[in-house]
């Protein structure tokens, strides 16, 4: 599996976490690959979405950074920035990311919902 897919799924899911310090919800649903297919179309069918994923996924990049660097403080502003885009991708999103802590990467399901949502990768490249 792709590494930066990896940490930028992780990052993006942890971002609403850390930005408002809540613990992961135990009883999000379980998402099926095409719960994420559902998401990709939603985000790539909207400019304003897709818009706001390729700016969430630079500020991933910024906030490891900025956490490499042992800078707390840039890395809460940015994940609290990132925290009001990830609002804007809809409360699909937030289902689809709060469920991923239920799912198991390196299974059949895991591998295959992040092959979906690494096709969003696409939409940043233009």
């Amino acid at each position: 599996m792709n590494p930066r897919l990896l940490v930028a799924t992780a990052a993006i899911a942890a971002l609403p976490f850390c930005a408002q310090a809540q613990q992961p919800k135990a009883d999000a649903p379980t998402p099926t690959n095409a719960d994420a297919q559902r998401v990709v179309k939603l985000i790539t069918g909207d400019k304003v979405k897709s818009q706001a994923y390729c700016d969430m996924i630079a500020l991933s990049d910024q906030i490891e950074q900025a956490q490499e660097k042992h800078d707390d403080k840039k890395a809460d502003e940015l994940a609290q920035k990132a925290d009001e885009l990830a609002g804007k991708l809809g409360p699909e999103w937030d289902t689809l990311m709060s469920g991923l802590q239920n799912v198991d990467e390196n299974s059949k399901d895991g591998q295959a919902i992040a092959s979906t949502l690494q096709s969003l990768d696409k939409i940043c490249k233009k």
